[in-house]
């Protein structure tokens, strides 16, 4: 672990207790990181910390050390139902990890209990718990810790046992601190007591101010943590042991170019990212298919009972793919993951970063590899630029075959197949449209043919992307898709009910009219002709002194106008109508003079 440490622990100007540096040498912790010999002895002295470090730098142990040493240093021991640190973590698999971490230190000392507080199971759950074994430190997600401050109907009154806090830590600080967490992070820390000591932690620091004083920082040292050999000016955001590349290829050869990646390095530890849920479930039933012999898992933000199981088994795996969303790209830690491939390059460019930090952790070798389109080049620039991440070119993908007729083979097998190509479809058209960096990945320049090759689908999808547009290098399969069927005889027998009682609606609805849709301008009427025609209703309703012979005259005139506009009178017509002789109902006026709204002469 050279180049990664900085020093022994007993180096440290504040000493630590001796079962915590006992816990670090049954660990095989030796020597520390840069971020923890920096961290430790500024937070254990009653300074708030804003700290910053490369992705994989051993943050959790700069703030879970300090936790237990101040805890351990209170006057007042803590109570069962007393909470004396908070740890709070975008992810619930982060959270786990925490927790995991935690628990090895605070073996140590039975005076202290955790509780972890997660989404993807029961809140009363969690209720009885914290209400049965108490819990001195809690670890949780922001929308389950927001959730139990309001159970105090089910006998749980967080909101007491949080006035006893003295450290709060923001673990992923720039992602708590996004739109998504803002709302339940401003209400969690409004049950705080303002003095406490705080701790921010990201691989990507914000620099709003704002932001960290809603936090409750008073006065944060700031700590950056460059990597060794970078200059201040262009410190990396990625550890020094990454070896970041990049390759570029069409559309619809990428996932052959995958696929034959993952089968050369089937006895690695593999991670692949994609942009969405659907497309993770899509791609990730195909490489079930497509590569033998090889522990495959799925998990991305909406499962929600099934994700710390699979978090769970993939890390005890020594080989395998995990495919997977941007859930996984933060602060997971993964023991030997060899290679990151970002399938789809994530919206934002900081979740890049974040992303390839799943490998190369605590000194170790990593490697990233991000497929990119031609069309998409520029994006290495931009994060040599923006990240301070600097990617290499990696040769093409060598034996690379087509796999693609298979994936279709699997859909017209299984319409469950089917369904999933076309959601991961449609998910990322989407989901481009919506990249932070716009100005590369635009969604006009995709080649929307080539891509659904790609997506191997039988044919294109009805979307508002789409709309108006014909795709003649794309070839639908020649089979009618309402056929295929589902393989789970349940779900096949209840669509099948479904279409008899569409088909009865249909046959049995009355004819719906023909509305048009979209008139031509010159058949529409105009905002004008409404107005007056309003303002002419309403002074006749509202009693004015306009003669009712004026009034209807007025109208009629209206009336031939619109006829005139709808070619049902020629110009000659309209215009004998309008200067011919009036009725004999009709009052006259002389040339000369016209008569007002009062009856008076026009001047």
């Amino acid at each position: 672990m050279d180049n990664t440490t900085e020093g022994k622990w007993e180096s440290l100007p504040v000493k630590l207790n001796e079962h915590i540096l006992q816990t670090l040498d049954e660990l095989k912790f030796t020597h520390m990181t840069p971020v923890q010999s920096a961290c430790i002895p500024l937070f254990m002295s009653n300074k708030d910390v804003a700290a910053e470090a490369v992705t994989g730098s051993g943050k959790t142990l700069a703030f879970v050390i300090p936790i237990i040493e101040i805890l351990l240093k209170r006057e007042e021991k803590l109570k069962k139902m007393q909470v004396g640190a908070l740890v709070v973590t975008p992810t619930r698999e982060l959270a786990l990890q925490i927790s995991e971490v935690m628990e090895q230190f605070i073996q140590k000392f039975p005076q202290f209990r955790q509780i972890l507080l997660i989404g993807g199971s029961n809140p009363i759950e969690d209720v009885e718990k914290f209400k049965e074994h108490g819990a001195n430190i809690v670890i949780a997600t922001p929308g389950r810790l927001e959730d139990m401050f309001r159970r105090k109907a089910d006998g749980l009154d967080l909101a007491s046992s949080v006035k006893s806090l003295d450290v709060l830590v923001l673990d992923e600080a720039d992602r708590l601190l996004d739109m998504g967490f803002e709302a339940s992070l401003n209400t969690i820390l409004s049950y705080l007591p303002k003095q406490r000591r705080t701790g921010l932690f990201s691989a990507t620091q914000t620099q709003e101010l704002e932001k960290l004083v809603r936090a409750g920082l008073r006065n944060p040292v700031r700590i950056t943590v460059k990597e060794k050999g970078v200059a201040a000016t262009c410190a990396q955001k990625t550890p020094s042991r990454l070896c970041n590349y990049y390759t570029i290829c069409r559309t619809d050869e990428k996932f052959n170019n995958l696929v034959a990646f993952l089968r050369q390095h089937k006895h690695e530890k593999n991670l692949v990212f994609f942009s969405t849920c659907a497309s993770v479930e899509y791609y990730g039933r195909a490489l079930e298919t497509l590569i033998k012999n090889v522990t495959i898992h799925c998990i991305h933000g909406k499962m929600k009972n099934k994700r710390n199981k699979i978090f769970a088994d993939f890390r005890a795996l020594k080989s395998g793919i995990l495919v997977c969303t941007d859930v996984m790209a933060r602060g997971i830690d993964i023991p030997d993951v060899n290679w990151v491939l970002q399938y789809d390059p994530p919206s934002s460019a900081s979740a890049f970063v974040h992303r390839c930090g799943r490998t190369a952790r605590i000194g170790n070798h990593g490697n990233a590899l991000v497929f990119l389109l031609p069309m998409e080049e520029s994006y290495v620039n931009f994060l040599s630029i923006n990240q301070k991440c600097p990617l290499q070119k990696m040769p093409p993908v060598s034996d690379v075959v087509d796999v693609l007729p298979k994936v279709k083979a699997m859909a017209l097998a299984d319409r469950a197949m089917f369904d999933r190509g076309m959601r991961a479809f449609v998910s990322y058209v989407q989901a481009y449209a919506k990249h932070e960096c716009s100005l590369i990945f635009r969604v006009k320049d995709l080649d929307f043919a080539s891509s659904a090759r790609g997506f191997a689908l039988l044919r294109m999808p009805r979307m508002p992307e789409l709309k108006g547009k014909t795709f003649p290098e794309f070839t639908e399969a020649i089979v009618d898709t309402d056929t295929i069927r589902y393989k789970d005889k349940n779900r096949e027998r209840q669509r099948q009910k479904l279409l008899v009682e569409l088909r009865e609606k249909d046959r049995t609805a009355p004819p719906r009219k023909n509305f048009v849709k979209n008139k031509a301008w010159s058949k529409q009427k105009t905002k004008k002709d409404r107005r007056k025609k309003t303002a002419a209703k309403r002074k006749f309703d509202e009693g004015s002194d306009v003669d009712e012979e004026d009034m209807k005259e007025l109208l009629n005139d209206t009336r031939l106008l619109k006829k005139l506009k709808k070619g049902q009178i020629s110009e000659e017509d309209f215009e004998k109508q309008i200067t011919g002789e009036p009725k004999s109902n009709h009052k006259t006026e002389g040339p000369s003079q016209a008569r007002n709204s009062s009856g008076d002469e026009a001047v």
